[in-house]
This record gives C-alpha cells, sequence and structure tokens, in this order.
C-alpha cells in the first residue's frame, strides 16, 4: 500500500479526528447485534490514545431521511442517532466515550477544544446533514477544524466522495488506519499480485450489479465461479430453461460478451449443473432437486445443488488465491442454505488466500462460524467490489501518499 499510516506520523499531544464505519444494525430497541465495525475500528483508536493524542471519532448510521428544504426529518433523530454506539465503545475501551448532540456548531467546537490527550469524542451522526454526503466545503473545513491530523479507518465507506471521508482532506492530511490498511493490503495483493491458480466466486441476485467487477476480474482470474440468482440469467443464454428463476434481461447481454470474454482470455468458467428448487419464494415451499436440463417452468432456482456443490468444492481446492463476493443461493432460508455453506467450509479448509468481499458473503462466513478462518473478511460490500472493479477510492485516493 502506497499510502501513508498512522504510524508514518507522531500523533503525540495531537488533535486526531477519525472517520470510522460504525453503521451497525440495531434490533427494535435499538440494541446492536453486531459490533464486528466497531471492533474493527479498536486498534486504530487504541494506538492513537497510546500515543498520547486527543481523539474525535465521526461515523454515520442508517439512511436518514430530508424534506424538501434538506431539513432532517425529525423522526430520524432517535431512529438514527449515534448512542448506543458510544455506549458499545465506552464499554469496549473502558473509559467513558463523550457523545456529542451535533456534528457542527459551537457545542461541539467548546467540547473539542477541551478534550485532553487520552480522552474521545462522538460526534453525532454525520449525515444528519445532506452537506456530508453532497461533500459540501464548508461542513468539511468545519468538521477539519476539530483535528491537526485526520484518520481513515472506514473503509466501507472509501467509496463515496463525502465531507466526513474526502472533504476533511483538503484542509489537514489525511492518514489510513489500521483497519483501512488491512484492507488495502489483502484486496490490493488479490487484485494486482495473486498467487495463481486465483479463483473469483460470484454471487447474488443481478448480473448487471456485477459485470464491471466480472469484467475486471477476467483478465486477473484463471477460474470464475457463478452462484446466486445471477447464475440463471447465463444459463438461459446458454439455452436452458430456468422456470421462474431469476432472470435480469438487462444484464443477459452482458453476461454473454462476459462469457465470450472468458472464453478469449482462457478463463474457465463455472456454472451451476444443477440447483435446489422451491415452488415459492419461501423457506417451507415444495423442494425439488433439478438438474439444468430437468428444470421446470413452475419452480425457482433457490440454491445450488449437490452435483455443482462437488464440482465447486472440487475447484476451491485447487485453488491458491481465493475472492468470494455473493452467497450461492438463498442462505437466510435453512432449506436453502447449503450450498453458501458448502462454499464458505471449502473455502476455509483450503489453505489459499481467501478474501471475503463484505456485504452478505461476510454475513454468510459469520453465519456459517468459519470467518475466523478466512485470510480477510471485508468491512466494505460496496467499497470492496469497486476495489476489484479496479476503481479508485475517493477515500483512499485523498490519502497522503508514502
Amino acid at each position: 500500500m502506497n499510502k501513508k499510516t498512522i504510524k508514518d506520523v507522531d500523533l503525540k499531544g495531537k488533535m486526531v479526528l477519525m472517520r470510522a464505519d460504525f453503521n451497525v444494525p440495531l434490533d427494535a430497541e435499538r440494541n446492536i447485534t453486531d459490533d464486528a465495525r466497531i471492533t474493527a475500528a479498536l486498534p486504530s483508536i487504541k494506538y492513537i490514545l497510546d500515543q498520547g493524542a486527543s481523539l474525535v471519532l465521526m461515523s454515520h448510521l442508517g439512511r436518514p431521511k430530508f424534506d424538501d428544504n434538506n431539513v432532517l426529518l425529525e423522526e430520524c433523530r432517535p431512529k438514527f442517532n449515534l448512542d448506543p454506539v458510544a455506549a458499545r465503545l465506552s464499554e469496549l475501551l473502558g473509559i467513558k466515550v463523550k457523545k456529542l448532540d451535533d456534528c457542527i456548531g459551537e457545542e461541539v467546537r467548546a467540547a473539542v477544544a477541551a478534550n485532553k490527550p487520552g480522552e474521545v469524542i462522538l460526534l453525532e451522526n454525520v449525515r444528519f446533514y445532506k452537506k456530508e454526503t453532497k461533500n459540501d466545503p464548508e461542513f468539511a473545513k468545519e468538521l477539519a477544524s476539530f483535528g491537526e491530523i485526520f484518520v481513515n479507518d472506514a473503509f466501507g465507506t472509501a467509496h463515496r466522495a463525502h465531507a466526513s471521508t474526502e472533504g476533511v482532506t483538503k484542509y489537514i492530511p489525511g492518514y489510513a488506519g489500521f483497519l483501512m490498511e488491512k484492507e488495502l493490503e489483502y484486496l490490493g495483493s488479490a487484485v494486482s499480485d495473486p498467487a495463481k491458480p486465483y479463483l473469483a466466486i460470484l454471487g447474488g441476485a443481478k448480473v448487471a450489479d456485477k459485470i464491471p467487477v466480472i469484467n475486471n476480474l477476467l483478465d486477473k482470474v484463471d477460474m470464475l465461479m457463478i452462484g446466486g440468482g445471477m447464475a440463471y440469467t447465463f444459463l438461459k443464454i446458454k439455452g436452458f430453461e430456468i422456470g421462474k428463476s431469476l432472470f435480469d434481461e438487462e444484464g443477459a447481454v452482458l453476461a454473454e460478451a462476459a462469457l465470450a470474454k472468458a472464453e478469449k482470455n482462457g478463463v474457465k468458467i463455472y456454472l451451476p449443473l444443477d440447483s435446489v428448487c422451491g415452488k415459492d419464494f419461501s423457506n417451507d415451499t415444495e423442494i425439488e432437486v433439478l438438474a439444468n436440463e430437468d428444470m421446470k417452468a413452475d419452480f425457482l432456482g433457490m440454491d445450488i445443488g449437490p452435483k455443482t456443490i462437488a464440482e465447486y468444492t472440487a475447484a476451491i481446492k485447487t485453488a491458491k488465491t481465493i475472492v468470494w463476493n455473493g452467497p450461492m443461493g438463498c442462505f437466510e432460508m435453512s432449506n436453502f442454505e447449503a450450498g453458501t455453506k458448502a462454499v464458505a467450509d471449502a473455502m476455509a479448509a483450503s489453505g489459499a488466500l481467501t478474501v471475503i468481499g463484505g456485504g452478505d458473503s461476510a454475513a454468510a462466513v459469520k453465519k456459517f462460524g468459519v470467518a475466523e478462518k478466512m485470510s480477510h473478511v471485508s468491512t466494505g460490500g460496496g467499497a470492496s467490489l469497486e476495489f476489484l472493479e479496479g476503481k479508485e477510492l475517493p477515500g483512499v485516493v485523498a490519502l497522503e501518499d508514502k
């Protein structure tokens, strides 16, 4: 990684402003149901405090909505404030994290000015202002005034040029936190210097969403494995009946071009041989395992079948680098989780460099208890996809070069 990190700067006595990704899932009572994103930021937070700096943290949570005058809708404040994050962070750090009720303004300025080395302030949800996502220069400038040094440890939002990720670096120098460094290191090695054979596994629903990543990976990988709802678009253009399975009309033309490119580049494409099918999209529907050539018009594919699992897991064993983004089926339903679980287990046992590209794949390896056995589980679904597409991420580009 050619970006400077927090280890490349003297933090003693400095005011540090850090962007974290505390966009955690909450239940109806606003209890955090998974604190992985908070724990992922702890190494950077602890290091900054240990170096004798004072720390101001900022994050977003959820998708607050605005009226026509760009004023936050009142019901969003109790729903999306960062109070639960501050409480959990205080527990994990063993010190009181001072949570403010705003992220800009006089009271915030006063609190930040009084913040001492070793102390932590958490600003209110930066997305309570429309100016955050608009990357408004004045808003970014005020946020930047709360630190002498900016640290970005929010890989999950690095693909967005927002005020708190990119805008602040126009006013104070930006450095990568440890989580950001780890993300760039693992995703970077998977993109630019992978051990061969290199296998990419892509699932999920829509082909159109994954085509840029497929196109970029087809120049790098030796094998490409397709699963999930998007597989049926590929199967249909190959002439198979797909019944009521997902078909992405927009993606069909792109899928055809991808198959042609794979052939030209000598990339082996794996498509399902059979599927676990249901009459309806529910866990307790009538279920049949059907080969591609036996697909029934009134059924839809919900998971890869046993023959496909055997072929896919055998291929996984041969790979030295594996990147996975998108489940093999509807793994949230117990009757249609076998394919995703088999892929997760095979990767965990493979001995290859294994990178999980965030989102549903990250949820899957956690659900099946193999997250710890992967080389790296990305914290950013959208960001890791764009990275794998070969795009530059604004939140990364803005950081200081080595």
